[in-house]
């Protein structure tokens, strides 16, 4: 089993910068792929950023491209998500999930194990 717990959430204004944080405990943390996913309200969970199980490789989709980075530190079995340049539309709950294979994924459906959830709220 893998627990994973987020943090760093909050509420920011237009153009400010919020740094989320997963935790991860159980297994091994520096054999997984990690990801990050947000969900807005009646809105379906969308990839947001995702980072091999090295830290060589990582993934984004074209709305946060240059505005998030995501990277990890698998000697404090932690990943992070540094959020810059926000938007009102970037306000959803953010989700990090592993995925127990060690190349990244985009797809939901390939990540094992899931936190809980940080509410990010940009005021316009």
């Amino acid at each position: 089993q893998v627990q994973l717990a987020e943090s760093g959430g909050g509420l920011v204004q237009t153009g400010g910068s919020l740094r989320l944080s997963c935790a991860a405990s159980g297994r091994t943390f520096s054999n997984f792929a990690m990801g990050w996913f947000r969900q807005a309200p009646g809105e379906e969970r969308e990839f947001v950023a995702s980072i091999s199980a090295s830290g060589s490789f990582t993934y984004y989709p074209e709305s946060v491209k240059g505005r998030f980075t995501v990277s990890r530190d698998n000697a404090k079995n932690t990943m992070y998500l540094q959020m810059n340049s926000l938007k009102p539309e970037d306000t959803a709950v953010y989700y990090c999930a592993a995925r127990t294979r060690r190349p990244l994924s985009v797809l939901r459906s390939e990540y094992d194990y899931w936190g809980q959830g940080t509410q990010v709220t940009v005021s316009s």
